[in-house]
């Protein structure tokens, strides 16, 4: 069962590094394309993120993933701002494109199942076909959407080469032509942090700035809710490869990788942007989240406007 709507390398790598030649080639690239509905459905209303950790992953690191998740829902008026909850929120501009005339339910995401393998019954090098296959494990509902975390001992196919995450969709079942969607993420603490943890780690190539201090102090976990927040923006705006997207359906550009390397305005290729930092551990941050969290995410693509939309 082949997955649809991947992140490939060459966009989800240059939107975390955000420098380069080929990012400032991609960057006046797709000024000119126009980003595009093409007439599919998009996950709306209540979702469920059901959550497969595969292999080892400290309760601690567990927690600043499953808080990211709570803080998308979160009361904005419980948070400090900005939130991770008003740049959830903004992803509504793309429902109410969609069907301009139709009431619309509010974006609500919830953690629901947390399944925690430590054994690696598929071993620690992962095809893509292993991929769907943890990601059923969470279950195989319409309404959800199945993330699986690799821990930092886990090769997966393109993972680093080409991609530092990826989501699409699979068939319920041979008898219906229902789906349920699925992200992967993997943890580049050691295997390319300067690629997929970027701007928390020196980058592999390009202007050498000093890297940013992480805001949950790990810097393989704060580079994978970079990735997730990314993935997640293009699991429901472009779940099943006929949404929002500019550009090829097999390398489209979606809703945050639009977005190359932007997370703060006045960001330029090797410059994230003016962003917040925390005066205590001088950490750099643009959203504030549930249990006093703080994390780095990506602009989005706003199609009211058609620009780059930051937080900061």
């Amino acid at each position: 069962m082949a997955s649809s709507a991947k992140i490939l390398f060459l966009t989800l790598f240059i939107s975390l590094l955000g420098f380069s030649l080929a990012a400032r080639r991609l960057d006046e690239s797709t000024q000119l394309m126009t980003f595009q509905y093409h007439k599919g459905p998009l996950l709306n209303g209540k979702i469920t993120i059901n959550l497969i950790w595969y292999g080892n992953f400290k309760p601690a690191q567990r927690a600043i993933i499953s808080d990211f998740i709570t803080s998308l829902s979160s009361s904005q008026s419980s948070e400090a701002q900005p939130s991770v909850a008003t740049w959830w929120n903004s992803i509504g501009k793309y429902h109410l494109l969609a069907n301009p005339k139709k009431s619309t339910t509010a974006l609500s995401l919830s953690v629901g199942k947390q399944v925690i393998d430590e054994t690696y019954p598929l071993g620690k090098s992962l095809t893509n076909k292993h991929l769907v296959e943890l990601a059923s494990k969470g279950g195989q509902q319409v309404n959800a959407v199945n993330v699986v975390l690799t821990a930092s001992d886990v090769v997966v196919d393109g993972f680093c080469r080409s991609r530092c995450g990826t989501h699409g969709s699979s068939s319920i079942s041979k008898f219906t032509s229902q789906k349920f969607t699925y992200i992967w993420v993997g943890n580049p603490e050691t295997q390319c942090p300067g690629q997929c943890a970027w701007p928390f780690h020196q980058p592999i190539y390009g202007p050498q700035s000093p890297p940013l201090v992480a805001p949950n102090n790990d810097v393989g976990l704060d580079g994978m809710v970079i990735n997730l927040a990314s993935l997640l923006a293009g699991t429901v705006t472009n779940p099943y490869g006929n949404g929002y997207f500019q550009g090829p359906k097999d390398a489209p550009l979606e809703a945050a990788s639009a977005c190359p390397g932007v997370y703060g305005k006045g960001a330029y290729p090797g410059y994230a942007g003016n962003l917040l930092v925390n005066p205590t551990t001088g950490a750099s941050y643009n959203a504030n989240g549930a249990n006093k969290r703080q994390y780095l995410l990506p602009a989005l693509y706003d199609p009211t406007t058609s620009s780059c939309s930051t937080l900061v």
